[in-house]
């Protein structure tokens, strides 16, 4: 990789870095607000710091002479997520006085919306720090969505390549050019997070706690103000608001677009977002029903309950209503299932995402049919395009390497001393980045602050992986991406 490529991805890294310092004056004036001065030097050295670190990446300048190739956004996508993550955790060193890899740790969950926290006692923490996590998932949020729709489908490993497989791409006809994409994408990304604090304090939330939970709610990140998370409210309201936030975060933000631009069947004529929304409503149902039948709830409040823990896991938010590894063996297994699940392609939720299972189904189908006819030439669609050799190839790469991903990281777990339980739901919570894992430890009751040092790491490896998906940071590590 030559030196002008390198300056270049420093020069976009030292921008993330300012806009990450000018992000810090939020926290800051929330603790003015509130009378919190004690914190507000944390905030300050650390905005100080990260901003100086920025500037020294910028003033070299631009390279005139050299452009980013499509394979130099590998790095720069990696790398902009480990930077930011370094600078954005120096805030909550110098607030909690924890260890670097504890706040290292928190950082990475909130950048990558995972949720999962070691952090205890919110419901008296310094209103700077908890606007500070929410804020780390809402960026994390909308920067994987630019990430998601720009980017992952130039490096050729993320989900919306399927949808740009044939000249109608809707490249053309929704996002005429990348710029005019991206004020759409945050004009609707900022509605529906004003939505969302209306939405949370008409139903009985503190403005404080409103906004906080509307930007981890559209984000898919799970943070809360409160160490019981959605429990501390007793409103069903609260919880059918955190249900449409989490749904609408899980949705693809290219068909919002549409939508605005005069498709208004964009959302409702897709089958990722069919099936996306028929999943979640037969799963309600069923498991609602049945929590009904082996609880004290009425079916409705079953109904309820269910529908919020499930869209959570579902759609990798995170949210807690309840220990729900209490209600018995069939719904610890059954959440386990559902972490893997995910929202859609060009969301803000992470996991397989559902149109993966859906193109399985179309090639299971599809092999099925050949078994029966072996000289029949069987077409292979979803969504309207079809599925060539390359889209098969690639979504089976993807699948197998997530897996893997997810069995290597449970094993070093289990080096490190973790139970089987804790480990395997560890790395499977990371790599789909839910949250809460399952077990007394790291299950929705419990958190990740008793875990060892090494895991954490392991665990904050586990959460990068997968929200970058798995080979866009594989790749760097492979000789023939350093060739020239």
């Amino acid at each position: 990789m030559s030196l002008p490529t390198l300056r270049i991805i420093a020069f976009i890294l030292g921008i993330f870095l300012i806009t990450l310092a000018a992000s810090m004056l939020i926290p800051m004036l929330t603790l003015l607000l509130y009378s919190r001065t004690d914190d507000l030097s944390a905030f300050a050295w650390s905005s100080l710091v990260t901003a100086v670190a920025g500037m020294i990446m910028v003033i070299p300048g631009r390279p005139k002479d050299a452009e980013l190739r499509p394979r130099d956004m590998y790095l720069l996508t990696t790398g902009s997520w480990l930077v930011v993550c370094i600078f954005a955790a120096l805030p909550m060193v110098l607030i909690h006085h924890i260890s670097y890899t504890n706040a290292f740790f928190e950082t990475m969950s909130g950048i990558t919306t995972t949720g999962s926290t070691i952090l205890v006692g919110l419901d008296h923490a310094s209103p700077g720090l908890l606007i500070w996590r929410s804020m780390l998932q809402w960026l994390g949020g909308i920067g994987f969505i630019g990430m998601a729709v720009a980017i992952l489908p130039l490096l050729r490993v993320g989900g919306m390549r399927l949808f740009q497989t044939e000249s109608s791409d809707w490249g053309e006809k929704v996002m005429p050019r990348s710029h005019m994409a991206a004020k759409y994408i945050l004009f609707i990304y900022l509605g529906l997070t004003l939505s969302g604090f209306f939405g949370f304090w008409l139903a009985g939330m503190t403005p404080f706690d409103a906004i906080n939970h509307a930007m981890t709610s559209i984000s898919t990140g799970g943070y809360s103000t409160s160490d019981a998370s959605l429990a501390n409210w007793s409103q069903p309201a609260v919880h059918w608001v955190a249900v449409v936030l989490m749904i609408c975060g899980g949705l693809p933000f290219t068909l919002y677009v549409a939508t605005l631009r005069g498709n208004r069947k964009a959302l409702f004529k897709d089958h990722q977002v069919r099936g996306f929304l028929g999943f979640l409503l037969a799963t309600w149902l069923v498991f609602g029903t049945w929590l009904w039948l082996h609880s004290d709830n009425s079916w409705w409040d079953a109904f309820r309950i269910v529908a919020v823990n499930v869209t959570s896991v579902v759609t990798t938010t995170g949210f807690a209503l309840g220990d729900y590894t209490t209600w018995g063996g069939f719904a610890v297994l059954l959440f386990f299932y559902l972490t893997f699940v995910g929202g859609c392609s060009g969301s803000t939720a992470g996991g397989l995402k559902i149109f993966r299972f859906q193109v399985a189904y179309v090639l299971l189908r599809a092999n099925l049919q050949q078994l029966v006819h072996p000289r029949a030439v069987i077409k292979q669609q979803y969504n309207n395009h079809n599925l060539d050799e390359e889209i098969v190839r690639s979504l089976i790469t993807f699948s197998f390497f997530f897996t893997i991903t997810i069995g290597v990281i449970a094993l070093g777990l289990t080096l490190i001393g973790l139970d089987w339980v804790t480990a395997l739901t560890g790395a499977a919570t990371a790599v789909c980045n839910v949250g809460p894992g399952l077990g007394p430890i790291i299950g929705p009751a419990g958190n990740f602050s008793s875990l060892p040092d090494a895991a954490k790491w392991l665990l904050t490896l586990g959460m990068l992986l997968g929200r970058l998906e798995i080979l866009t940071v594989l790749v760097l590590v492979t000789k023939a991406f350093w060739r020239h």
